[in-house]
């Protein structure tokens, strides 16, 4: 156990027994525990395996490689769309995790199998994902915008492009667009 995860364990939540629980689980794994965007985060070789988050429905396991893991049990979510290699293992109260726990350990120890034979997936490049019109309009009456969204990293890029994307009227897309401009000139990402 890391001490300075400790606090999110300590905080109070819905979620307290379950958060123990998983993370019983991931340290019976023999994973190092760190503190990564405010989660438990399990890994092993400095390499990410698993994180424990929580939502207001669900508390869950994030496998980083989920897409690679063999899922006989049917239990791996995608939790979007657009999102390419994490899955969820999601649960609603610690029986749930107990009655699952050595399935669990069968999908970290498989993580960490992958992990140890250099397996990857090939994502999905950011040029792959459509522009929207509304923004390429933008990106070709400006170099300096056109300059700084390249510069991005390919990560920020997809999700200005996602969130864009996304909406379904062209006068929400202008909208979006128009109000990420000012955030993208200054080189940061939607979230940031």
């Amino acid at each position: 156990m890391n001490p300075k995860v400790d606090f999110f364990f300590d905080k109070p939540s819905q979620w307290q027994k379950e958060y123990a629980k998983l993370r019983t689980v991931a340290l019976d794994c023999g994973l190092e525990e760190e503190l990564k965007w405010g989660c438990p985060c399990y890994t092993f070789q400095g390499k990410n395996v698993v994180l424990i988050h929580g939502f207001k429905e669900y508390c869950a396991y994030l496998f980083f490689k989920g897409a690679l893991l063999n899922d006989p049990n049917g239990i791996l979510i995608q939790q979007t769309e657009n999102v390419q290699l994490p899955r969820q293992v999601r649960f609603t109260n610690v029986k749930e995790i107990a009655k699952l726990a050595s399935v669990l350990k069968t999908y970290i120890y498989e993580a960490i199998e992958l992990d140890k034979a250099g397996i990857k997936i090939q994502l999905k490049k950011t040029k792959e994902y459509p522009v929207p019109e509304e923004f390429q309009k933008k990106l070709d009456k400006s170099a300096a915008l056109r300059k700084t969204f390249e510069a991005l990293t390919p990560g920020r890029q997809r999700g200005y492009l996602l969130h864009f994307a996304s909406a379904k009227q062209s006068k929400t897309r202008e909208a979006r667009v128009e109000k990420a401009i000012p955030q993208i000139l200054k080189g940061k990402g939607l979230e940031d």
